[in-house]
């Protein structure tokens, strides 16, 4: 064999080695055949990619998770704070993944941010605070119908982190103080009103048995008793002699 033909052989044999493509059971590769997109993604496993000719772009189908920035936002009792997310997504789609959007990880930040600011912006301090599952899934759901013309599925969106000005974490402490105390003397004002019904009962016993008040008045006597330190002078009934 000639010298041209060996050194043609070893190029055929390193281009053709160069053109083995082994994908992973979470990847798929979108391949581009002069500049068309082929009707199916390859993958997994092993297949041939024949430059120039064929481009390929690797997409994951693993579920990607990102933060999104803090933004500020003024609730609807002008409450102004700072809130940031956690967005989970996932691709469905590899092919719309690739040609429908430049960037779909940038494209979903972005609505992230926008969408965050516009439904906690419509809602008060309070219910930001107690119906965060209800407002996650509404975010979820905004994303989810801007991204699924891309191929990319939301599956979920986590307000991550609340930043209340100091002057707010104030009046929320004074107002679970005053609360505790509203609490507190509720249950005050039960006690006495329980115990006021009790001595009510326990009077109309008395005046029903004539000899209850004496054995009450001898209990209290002994029960004044037990500290020996101390002078004890009453007055005896005649009923007793």
């Amino acid at each position: 064999m000639s010298v041209p033909g060996t050194i043609f052989i070893v190029i055929l044999v390193i281009y053709l080695l160069s053109s083995i493509k082994i994908l992973p059971e979470y990847e798929r590769g979108v391949i581009f055949r002069l500049g068309r997109l082929l009707g199916r993604p390859k993958g997994p496993g092993i297949f041939l990619v024949f430059a120039p000719i064929d481009r390929m772009v690797r997409i994951s189908l693993r579920q990607e998770a990102f933060e999104v920035p803090p933004q500020d936002i003024i609730t609807r009792d002008n409450v102004t704070l700072k809130v940031n997310a956690v967005v989970f997504l996932r691709v469905i789609e590899p092919r719309r993944a690739v040609v429908e959007v430049f960037d779909y990880r940038y494209q979903t930040s972005q609505f992230a941010q926008t969408t965050l600011r516009s439904v906690l912006g419509e809602v008060e301090l309070d219910d930001l605070l107690t119906h965060r599952d209800q407002l996650n899934l509404r975010i979820q759901s905004i994303l989810d119908q801007h991204t699924e013309p891309w191929g990319v599925k939301v599956n979920n969106v986590e307000v991550k982190q609340v930043d209340l000005p100091e002057s707010m974490l104030r009046a929320m402490a004074k107002q679970a103080e005053a609360e505790r105390e509203k609490r507190a003397k509720l249950i005050h004002a039960e006690g006495e009103f329980a115990a006021s019904q009790r001595l009510s009962e326990a009077a109309k016993v008395l005046s029903t048995e004539t000899g209850a008040l004496q054995l009450r008045y001898l209990q209290t006597l002994t029960e004044i008793g037990v500290e020996k330190n101390t002078t004890i002078i009453f007055t005896v009934p005649i009923d007793i002699l």
